[in-house]
C-alpha cells in the first residue's frame, strides 16, 4: 500500500439537532491531501461557532500551507514523531492561540473554546491528534475502538479510579471538559501515529453522538453500512435525534478501500526490470 491517499473514502455529515438554536460544531476535509477535522465549540451567544470555525480554518490552512511548502511525507521530524505530526501540533496551537487572542479582544467572544479532533493520513498511515472530549474511533475487523483518551471530568475520574465508567457516565456532567483550545494560551496536543490497513474505517465526532448513541450501536451501524459510508453517516445522526438530539452532531468518516491492481513491483525501477526479466 503506496498511495493511501487514493484509497480513502471521505463522509462528512453534521446536524444541528433538536434542542439547540444553531450549529456551533465545525468539520471539513481535504481528500487531496488526507485531511479530515472535527471541531465542537462552546461558550457564549454563537461565540462556540466562532471559536470551531476558527480553528478548523487554522488548522486547515497551516496543514495545507505546510504540506505542500515542505513536501514532508512520512519523514522523521522530532521528538520520535513524524513531521506531519510536528505540522498537526504547530497547527492547533496555532489555532488555538488566535481563538484565545479573539475571547481576550472581544467581550461577545469571552470564554469561548472549542474541541478538536483530526487526522492526516500520509504513505501507509496517519497521525491523529485531539484535545477535548471529540473522539477518534477505528473499526477494525469488527473490532470497535476508541484511539483517542477524553480530556473531560468523567474521564480524569475514571483514570484516578473513583468511578468505574459506569458510575461516572451515571453521576458526572457529560460535557465538562478539562482541555479545549482557546481557554488558555497554551494547550497541550494529544499525538498518536499508526499504520492503516485494508477495510479500516475511522470515525472522528462530536460529543452529540457519543452522548446519545452507546459504542456498540456505532459499531453496529457501521458493520450494518460498510460498503455505504454515506448511510451510515445519516443512520447515526437519526439515531442521535431519536435519542433526544440534545447536541449538535458532528461526524467525518473515512474509509480505506481495497487499493488498485498494479504490476508487480510498481512503477519503480526494481519493478521495470522485473517485468522485463519475467517477460511482461
Amino acid at each position: 500500500m503506496t498511495d493511501i491517499l487514493r484509497q480513502l473514502e471521505y463522509v462528512n455529515v453534521s446536524d444541528t439537532g433538536l434542542k439547540r438554536p444553531h450549529n456551533e460544531d465545525s468539520s471539513l476535509t481535504d481528500e487531496a491531501l488526507g485531511i479530515a477535522v472535527v471541531a465542537d465549540g462552546m461558550g457564549g451567544y454563537k461565540a462556540g461557532e466562532v471559536a470551531s470555525a476558527i480553528a478548523v480554518a487554522i488548522i486547515m490552512h497551516e496543514l495545507r500551507t505546510e504540506l505542500r511548502k515542505r513536501q514532508v511525507r512520512g519523514k522523521p521530524g522530532q521528538a520520535g514523531l513524524t513531521a506531519e505530526s510536528m505540522i498537526i501540533r504547530d497547527a492547533i496551537t496555532k489555532a488555538n492561540q488566535l481563538i484565545y487572542k479573539t475571547a481576550q479582544e472581544d467581550p461577545q467572544c469571552q470564554g469561548m473554546g472549542t474541541t478538536v479532533a483530526m487526522m492526516l493520513f500520509y504513505e501507509n498511515g496517519f497521525s491523529a491528534a485531539h484535545v477535548g472530549d471529540s473522539r477518534i474511533y477505528r473499526l477494525r475487523e469488527g473490532v470497535f475502538k476508541q484511539l483517542s483518551v477524553d480530556h473531560s471530568l468523567i474521564q480524569e475520574l475514571i483514570d484516578r479510579g473513583f468511578f468505574t465508567a459506569e458510575e461516572a457516565n451515571a453521576n458526572t456532567p457529560k460535557n465538562l471538559v478539562t482541555r479545549a483550545l482557546g481557554i488558555e494560551h497554551e494547550v497541550e496536543v494529544d499525538i498518536q501515529e499508526d499504520l492503516v490497513q485494508i477495510g479500516d474505517i475511522y470515525l472522528m465526532c462530536s460529543d452529540g453522538l457519543t452522548d446519545m448513541v452507546a459504542d456498540p450501536l456505532i459499531r453496529t451501524t457501521l458493520l450494518a453500512n460498510l460498503t455505504d459510508l454515506p448511510r451510515a453517516g445519516a443512520e447515526l445522526i437519526r439515531l442521535a435525534n431519536a435519542a433526544g438530539g440534545k447536541d449538535n452532531c458532528s461526524i467525518v468518516m473515512v474509509r480505506v478501500r481495497e487499493e488498485q491492481a498494479a504490476p508487480p513491483g510498481g512503477d519503480s525501477f526494481f519493478g521495470r526490470l522485473l517485468r522485463k526479466f519475467k517477460g511482461k
